[in-house]
Formats: structure tokens, C-alpha cells, sequence
């Protein structure tokens, strides 16, 4: 008699995971995910005011529900039944479609972001998560990409100089900043060996990017606050300047979607970070197989490190000021391309090192540390530059001259004695006599 073999049920891949779920389940996915976008709206807006408030040593809301917890949701509510006004100069065809453009991509965005390992959800194995696409990275860059086409069509639909000038600035700084994000995101690829987001997160099971690829996530940083035109790159919508910028001829609830795609786009780039660099939901210095990093628990380890990265957003707000055009772009072009490529050469060098030799990384990042602190003392001991000498005027950074200190202020100018001295003729000059005055004088 032929002995029953007990079969062992092989572990599935996340793809193949996501590929068995039934229809039901992917729906339930998909409103969760639309969900997360405006609901994580309505908590960073008042997040947002208390947070700056407290900064600022004032209040903030505190009006509307328990100490202002509700005054998004009033916001919500009230947008909508506020009086919309188009200017007459407006495509209005562009200018209906601009929000939408704003709004959709930065949703689908989430589609590709790993929230959790496996769990069961009413009975059926699946991961949280819509989709494992093997090149997910390039999916959410594309939907962040995509989405400052609603902002530059909103300031061109307007009909007005300021919204235009605004979406051109806009264009500018995504195209800038865009390049930036993207080469961080290559030494992460490099070292993780694919583009599927949940591949990237197991990766990071033996160690966190943000610290073995630390000059990559201070770039990525960097360039998320420029790619969702945050403070202190506000410069698309900046007030002072541009009256509102590319939203300035918007109102009702199309303003209310401008809002939700900035927000959702700050959602995303931190969910974004977290997964290349901060291990996704994995909990730290424990093992994947850890009670810790099982079942629900790490959908909590995923919120708070995004929850980190979003104040992050909020405190540059609350203590930076607005950078000059200038200053942005310089820091995009001159500063982070260029610091990005040279990263990623001795990316590619330290691994050709590791792959070909025994080298351990602890012998590369002494080498390495010893190499950067050469070059700090050569820099050091480089004479300082000499300014030479001249006879002009020196410039402040706004570029206008400063005045001389031996500047004397005259005590008049030469229309105002001009004013005098036409003044003092015509007091000197006699009064004209009428005849019929004079006749009537002399009969007197």
C-alpha cells in the first residue's frame, strides 16, 4: 500500500498573494485607499494649524468641536456651498479638468505602497496591498509627475497673470526637483536590486536605507518638500508675491480639491519614504519572523513612521522662510543634481569593491569616513580668497546698491526752490485793479 504524502503548502509570493484575491477584496482595497487620501487631509489640516500655532504661541483653532478637532471637517462641509466664481477670461473646458488632473494621480499613487505584510481578511490570505507591480517605484514617480499638469493647466485656464506665473514656477520646480528624487531613488534600486516596492521593503529586513544610503534620503528629503510645493518652496502659491498663485481664481470646491491633492501628495511621498528608506512596516532591530512584524501590527509601524516624516512637513513650515527663486533653483541645479551623481558613482564603486574582493562594510565606511575627513582638513587649510580691492559700490544679495556712508542728505532739492522762488515773484508782483473799481472809488 502506497503511503500518503502529506503535502506542505508552499509560501506564495506577494504578487501571487494579490493575484488569488477575489474581486470583493480588491474592491474593499480600493475605497480603503481612496479613503486614506481625504481622511488623512482633515487630520493633517488641523494637525497642521495646531502644530504651527503652538509655534507661533498662539491658540490655533479652537472654536469648532473639541479644542478645534473639527474644524476641518466645518472646512469640508462649508467648501462646497461657498458661491463659485469662473472670470470671464477662463477655458473653462481646462479649468474644470485642472483639479481633477491634481486630485486623481496623487490616489492612485497609493495603489503600490505596501502597508503590511500577510494577513486574513475574512477568511481569504492576501498583503495589504493594491497592486505589486515590478516597477511600482516608477508607477507612484509617474502619478507624482503627472499631477503638476492640473496645476500648470489651472494657472493657464485662469485667464489671469498670477495664476500663470504660478503654474510656469510650478512647471520649473517639478521638472528641477523631479531629477533630484529620481536619482536618490537609483542608489536604492541599486542596493535592493529591484523596483517592486514590496521587494524593497524585505530588503531591508538586514538593515534600514536611511542610514546605509543616508546622503540618498537626505536628497529625497529635500526634493519631496520642492516636489509638493511645501514651505519653504512654496513658490507656485507663494502670497506675498502671487496674491494665491496657480489657485488664486478658484473657489468652492474646486479650491477644496487643490487642497486635497496637496495634502495627498504629502501623504504619498512620506508613505513613499517610508517604504525605501525607513523599512516600510517593518519594526526595527527585530526579525521579519518576529511577533512584531506580523498580522496588524505593522499597518501601526508604517502610520507612525509616515506620521514622523509629515510633521516634518509642518515643523520647515513653522521655522523656515520662503526661499527666493533664485536660491530654489540654484539649490535643485547646483546642489542636489550634481552631489546625486557623484553619490551614485561611489555607490556603483563600493559594490564592484564588495562583489570582487573581501572587503566587509564596516573596512568600507572607515575608509570611507577617513577619505571624507582628508578632504575637510585640505579644505580647511586652503588659503581663504581674497577680495580685491575697488572703487564700486557694494551689492546686497537683492542686488541693489548700498548707499555710501558719507552720503549727505542736501536740505532742499532743485524743483523745490524752483516752487520757492516762484512763489516769492508772485507775492512781490501788485495786484491788478479792476476800472470799474477804480470809477467807483473816485465818485466816492
Amino acid at each position: 500500500m502506497t503511503p500518503l504524502l502529506a503535502q506542505v503548502q508552499e509560501p506564495m509570493t506577494r504578487a501571487e498573494l494579490l493575484a488569488d484575491d477575489p474581486l470583493w477584496l480588491i474592491l474593499l482595497k480600493a475605497v480603503v485607499l481612496m479613503l486614506i487620501g481625504p481622511i488623512m487631509t482633515v487630520v493633517l489640516i488641523v494637525g497642521e494649524r495646531k502644530t504651527v500655532g503652538r509655534m507661533q504661541n498662539r491658540p490655533g483653532p479652537n472654536r469648532v468641536g473639541p479644542k478645534g478637532s473639527l474644524q476641518a471637517v466645518a472646512d469640508a462641509i462649508k467648501l462646497p456651498f461657498k458661491e463659485q466664481i469662473i472670470p470671464d477670461t477662463a477655458d473653462r473646458k481646462v479649468y474644470f479638468l485642472a483639479p481633477i488632473i491634481a486630485v486623481v494621480p496623487a490616489l492612485i499613487g497609493l495603489a503600490a505602497i505596501p502597508f503590511g505584510p500577510e494577513v486574513t481578511i475574512f477568511g481569504e490570505r492576501t498583503v495589504l496591498q493594491l497592486v505589486e507591480l515590478p516597477v511600482g517605484v516608477l508607477l507612484i514617480l509617474a502619478g507624482a509627475s503627472i499631477g503638476v499638469y492640473g496645476i500648470v493647466l489651472a494657472g493657464w485656464a485662469s485667464g489671469s497673470p498670477y495664476p500663470l506665473l504660478g503654474g510656469m514656477r510650478s512647471a520649473a520646480q517639478v521638472i528641477s526637483y523631479e531629477i533630484a528624487m529620481g536619482l536618490s531613488i537609483v542608489g536604492v534600486v541599486l542596493y535592493s536590486g529591484t523596483l517592486a516596492t514590496g521587494g524593497i521593503v524585505d530588503a531591508q529586513a538586514s538593515g534600514w536605507y536611511f542610514y546605509l544610503l543616508l546622503p540618498s534620503f537626505v536628497i529625497y528629503l529635500i526634493s519631496m518638500v520642492g516636489e509638493t510645493n511645501r514651505a519653504p518652496f512654496d513658490l507656485p502659491e507663494a502670497e506675498s508675491e502671487l496674491v494665491g498663485g496657480f489657485h488664486t481664481e478658484y473657489s468652492s470646491m474646486k479650491f477644496a480639491m487643490f487642497f486635497l491633492a496637496e495634502y495627498t501628495n504629502m501623504v504619498i511621498v512620506s508613505a513613499f519614504a517610508t517604504t525605501l528608506f525607513l523599512g516600510g512596516y517593518l519594526f526595527p532591530f527585530v526579525g521579519v519572523d518576529h511577533a512584531l512584524n506580523q498580522g496588524w501590527l505593522p499597518v501601526l509601524w508604517f502610520f507612525i513612521k509616515m506620521g514622523g516624516l509629515l510633521f516634518l512637513f509642518i515643523w520647515l513650515r513653522g521655522t523656515l522662510p520662503r526661499f527666493r527663486y533664485d536660491q530654489f533653483m540654484k539649490l535643485g541645479w547646483k546642489v542636489l543634481v550634481p552631489a546625486n551623481l557623484v553619490w551614485l558613482v561611489l555607490i556603483a564603486a563600493i559594490r564592484a569593491i564588495r562583489n570582487e574582493g573581501n572587503v566587509s562594510t564596516g573596512q568600507i565606511l572607515i575608509i570611507g569616513g577617513i577619505v571624507i575627513v582628508v578632504i575637510v582638513l585640505l579644505t580647511l587649510l586652503l588659503p581663504e580668497k581674497r577680495i580685491p580691492d575697488d572703487d564700486s559700490v557694494p551689492i546686497t544679495g537683492g542686488g541693489y546698491p548700498v548707499p555710501p556712508l558719507d552720503l549727505k542728505v542736501p536740505d532742499t532739492t532743485p524743483r523745490r526752490k524752483a516752487l520757492k522762488a516762484k512763489a516769492k515773484a508772485e507775492k512781490k508782483e501788485p495786484a491788478a485793479v479792476a476800472a470799474t473799481k477804480e470809477g467807483s472809488d473816485g465818485d466816492i
